[in-house]
C-alpha cells in the first residue's frame, strides 16, 4: 500500500481532482441530454401519430385547448413540434452562446411548466390501484418526468444569464 491510499488528505485531493471532471460530464449530459429529449420529441410533433397521440392532452388543458380553436389537430402538434425542436436548437448553442441557451432554456422551461398540469386535467390516475396517489404509466409517468426536465431547463437557464451578466 502506498501512502495514497493509507492518507485521507491524499484520497481527498485525489477525490477533488476528478470532481470538477464529473461536474462538467454531468453538466455535458444534462445539456445535451434535453437537446436530444426536445429535438426528438418535438420532430415527432410532425407525425399524424404523435398528433393523435397529445389530442387529448392538449384538449383538456386549459392552457393549451385555444390551440384547437386557431388549428386543426397537426397544426397545433406542428405548432409544438416548432417551439420544441427550436429550443432544442438554441440549447445546442448554449457552448457558443449563453443568449441562446437562456433562450432554449427558457422555451424548455415554459413548456415544462405546462405539461404536469396535464396530470390535473387529462385521466392520469390509475382507478384499479385505487386512483390518486397512484399514476398511470400514460399519461402519468409519461408526464411527471417533466419535472426533472423542468429542473435541468431552470439550471441552465440560470448558468446561461449568470454568464450574460458577467460579459455586462
Amino acid at each position: 500500500m502506498t501512502d495514497a491510499t493509507l492518507n485521507p488528505a491524499s484520497r481527498a485531493v485525489a477525490v477533488g481532482d476528478h470532481a470538477a471532471g464529473v461536474a462538467r460530464a454531468g453538466q455535458l449530459v444534462t445539456l445535451y441530454g434535453l437537446v436530444l429529449v426536445f429535438g426528438w420529441i418535438g420532430a415527432m410533433k410532425f407525425t399524424a401519430y404523435e398528433a393523435g397521440a397529445i389530442e387529448g392532452l392538449v384538449a383538456s388543458s386549459p392552457l393549451m385547448s385555444w390551440l384547437y380553436a386557431i388549428f386543426d389537430v397537426r397544426g397545433a402538434a406542428n405548432l409544438i413540434g416548432i417551439v420544441e425542436v427550436t429550443a432544442a436548437a438554441l440549447l445546442a448553442a448554449r457552448p457558443l452562446s449563453a443568449v441562446a441557451g437562456a433562450a432554449g432554456a427558457a422555451l424548455v422551461a415554459g413548456t415544462t411548466a405546462v405539461t404536469p398540469t396535464f396530470l390535473f386535467t387529462a385521466p392520469g390516475w390509475e382507478p384499479s390501484l385505487g386512483g390518486f396517489p397512484a399514476l398511470s404509466v400514460v399519461p402519468g409517468q409519461f408526464l411527471i418526468k417533466d419535472a426533472v426536465l423542468l429542473g435541468a431547463a431552470l439550471w441552465i437557464l440560470g448558468d446561461a444569464l449568470r454568464d450574460i451578466r458577467a460579459t455586462r
